[in-house]
């Protein structure tokens, strides 16, 4: 085995097809062939099965995909602690962040570290803070940016909140809500949760739901088109042209929707983990649009 056949291994799994596995890495189709028999052969064993729909792969092969997992996260520790060894903040940082951070925080935070901490390299992961809690959870990532309530018994840090809201182009009643167009957006499952308690809480009737789109920013473009309204987090929208009404819980309180920063404890030993949790602490986020 090679070191390259571990990356093989494990992004032939991910993307469960030869063609679209050898552009990944760019290598030619032929050559990443060549190179799982050769594996294949060495270990005696039959590895992947093709089929119309792309590879499967068999117990052996799952098993070493398994390892290759567990050989590519050795050579990152490896990486990480001679790096470490240096007594200086250089190295890649591995981040794992929710796509409303990605777009409206993160350039600006990595901006501003950069200028303090030039030798710096970093590994963004963006998702649904669903997989983010993943990545973090299996220390595939160092940091994870979070929006939302999701168990963690390691360490945590506060960075803001904002409230749910109704937002339209023009001034809406919630009696009206029922009977006017609503645009749903794909999120994770603890926001759609908040929402769906709310209306179930407020109406007997389900919402009309007149339009469903991928992603929070094209519902906001139809938003400010008139073609909807739609229920969602106030940082969201900075127009002053739109309408923003603030939904509240049974006991007539806002109903909250925190970010957090998750981390392991252990990832602080890593000279580039510490200066960042520290750096991030300080920030002000409210003010970082």
């Amino acid at each position: 085995m090679e070191d390259r056949d571990w990356l093989i291994l494990n992004a032939l799994y991910k993307h469960k097809n030869i063609t679209k596995t050898a552009q990944s890495l760019f290598m030619s189709q032929p050559a990443l062939t060549s190179r799982l028999q050769q594996i294949e052969k060495e270990f005696g064993v039959t590895m992947v099965q093709r089929g119309r729909r792309g590879v499967d792969f068999t117990p052996q092969g799952e098993y070493m995909v398994k390892t290759a997992e567990e050989m590519l996260k050795k050579y990152q520790k490896i990486k990480d602690d001679l790096l470490n060894m240096e007594n200086r903040v250089t190295g890649t940082l591995r981040l794992g962040v929710g796509f409303f951070f990605t777009k409206n925080k993160l350039p600006t935070v990595l901006k501003m570290f950069k200028e303090q901490y030039p030798d710096v390299e970093y590994k963004v992961i963006a998702g649904q803070s669903k997989a983010i809690h993943q990545l973090i959870f299996n220390q595939d990532v160092h940091i994870g940016f979070i929006r939302g309530d999701y168990a963690w018994n390691e360490e945590k840090h506060f960075l803001f909140q904002d409230t749910l809201c109704i937002v339209s182009k023009n001034e809406i009643q919630l009696d009206e809500l029922p009977y006017r167009p609503r645009i749903d957006y794909k999120t994770d499952y603890v926001l759609k949760a908040s929402i769906d308690n709310w209306w179930a809480e407020n109406y007997s009737v389900p919402p009309l739901v007149g339009m469903e789109v991928d992603q929070i920013d094209a519902c906001r473009e139809m938003i400010v088109n008139g073609l909807g309204y739609a229920i969602m987090p106030s940082m969201y929208f900075h127009e002053n042209l739109l309408t923003k009404v603030e939904i509240k819980n049974k006991e007539g309180k806002p109903i909250i929707r925190y970010t957090w920063m998750f981390y392991h404890e252990e990832s602080m030993q890593l000279n580039v983990v510490k200066a960042f949790v520290n750096f991030v602490k300080q920030l002000d986020f409210q003010k970082i649009l």
